[in-house]
């Protein structure tokens, strides 16, 4: 499974065995174990509720920082109702590999709700 737009990929490929999902963004790319991308969806959920929550009382021109924290994620979105970007941080706690991704305005939104997509197609 594919889903690709201009500067960002998001790849499901489960015949590649422990690193199968692929996210990449501009010039880089992370590949992901199945239970690392499941956190981040959950993580993506979570802060999409609290987003949603609180969208609908902002001005258009007011700027939002939400934070969350959910190990081994850190997510941190900040821009306005209609425009943000999103900073995510990944501290593996079989001390394996750490790692930090940026996701900026416009890929973050998309790329926010495609993973969340991906994971919820899948059987």
């Amino acid at each position: 499974m594919l889903s690709e737009e201009k500067n960002w990929r998001l790849i499901k490929d489960i015949k590649k065995g422990k690193y199968c999902f692929l996210i990449g963004v501009n010039n880089w790319a992370i590949e992901l174990q199945k239970h690392e991308f499941e956190l981040l969806y959950k993580l993506l959920l979570k802060l999409n509720s609290q987003f949603l929550e609180i969208k609908d009382e902002l001005m258009d021109e007011e700027f939002i920082n939400l934070e969350i924290e959910q190990m081994p994620w850190y997510a941190e979105l900040e821009g306005k109702k209609n425009e943000w970007n999103l900073r995510l941080i990944f501290e593996s706690s079989e001390q394996t590999r750490s790692f930090e991704m940026y996701w900026p305005i416009p890929i973050a939104e998309s790329l926010f709700y495609e993973i969340i997509k991906m994971w919820e197609s899948m059987d």
